[in-house]
């Protein structure tokens, strides 16, 4: 399905500016939104979904407003909230199996089939029967992505999905979403956490408090950081004053101080070597140096 956003812009009561007229478009495949909490990620994520809507501007699913179709749209979407939580006392199975039959999957036996499969495939088979609200934080967290995928959506929007979960559990999710992602479903994952987009997605956009900093390819992201990450062989005395001048990105003992790779539009007094970016690199120097609009993809 084809999405598209068009002069978007959320002003709440407060006067808070959450998004300043964003304009994006991307198609079936996983999608990757990134930036900084408070950035404006969640505020457009909600108007994605039509529980709040915009101040100014739409958003487009195959050329129909979504705000004016949106119990068609809800038809076919699956949403994990950032705020996920359980306010009854169901047993795993059973929320699941209620999730599934409000996205429309009415022949019980076939739900049941299905909301067993998806246990499995999040890792709470073995606990299908345990209340919902019993279950550990990153538990609850995999119930909801499990809620979020039941009914088939073509549309799958989840906000901070790796939240709560360990390292082995944030693979088996970007894995589950990377299937998906091969089958004619659009994607949309939003997160602050850069691995999750590097592995997955195939497009993303950068928010930056509100406005879009960049879009475009995970790729092309990083090669707008190539030239400014370097790497230095520091004493400690030498440490204290980079740090205090550059975006320091990572430091690692050595035998004479700190191995320190650094952001910097310029090449460091020190001596230093260039290293090739990845897309952590890439991140921090488009939120702490200010491109212009003629970077943007």
């Amino acid at each position: 399905m084809n999405i598209e956003i068009q002069g978007l812009n959320k002003i709440y009561p407060n006067g808070n500016h959450a998004l300043k007229d964003i304009n994006l478009e991307f198609g079936t495949g996983m999608f990757g939104l990134l930036g900084p909490n408070g950035a404006g990620k969640s505020s457009l994520m909600r108007i994605i979904v039509t529980l709040m809507k915009p101040t100014s501007g739409v958003v487009l699913v195959d050329g129909k407003d979504i705000q004016k179709h949106r119990k068609e749209l809800r038809s076919f979407l699956g949403y994990l909230p950032q705020d996920f939580r359980f306010f009854t006392s169901l047993k795993t199975w059973e929320f699941l199996d209620y999730s599934g039959s409000l996205a429309g999957l009415k022949n019980k036996k076939e739900r049941l089939v299905e909301v067993d499969r998806l246990l499995d495939q999040v890792g709470l088979l073995e606990v299908r029967d345990r209340q919902a609200n019993r279950l550990s934080g990153g538990m609850k967290r995999r119930l909801g992505i499990a809620q979020a995928l039941i009914g088939n959506p073509r549309i799958i929007v989840v906000d901070e999905p790796t939240t709560g979960l360990d390292p082995d559990e944030r693979i088996r999710f970007r894995n589950i979403l990377s299937q998906l992602s091969q089958h004619d479903v659009t994607i949309i994952l939003s997160t602050h956490i850069v691995g999750d987009i590097s592995s997955t997605c195939q497009s993303m956009a950068l928010l930056n408090r509100g406005e879009l900093v960049f879009s475009g390819s995970p790729e092309n992201l990083v090669k707008h950081a190539e030239g400014h990450v370097f790497k230095l062989n520091l004493t400690p005395y030498e440490y204290e004053k980079v740090k205090e001048r550059y975006n320091v990105i990572s430091t690692i003992p050595n035998e004479t101080g700190w191995e320190v790779q650094i952001v910097s539009d310029d090449p460091p007094e020190y001596e230093s070597s260039g290293i090739i970016p990845n897309i952590e690199h890439a991140y921090v120097y488009f939120m702490e140096h200010k491109l212009h609009a003629d970077l943007f993809d």
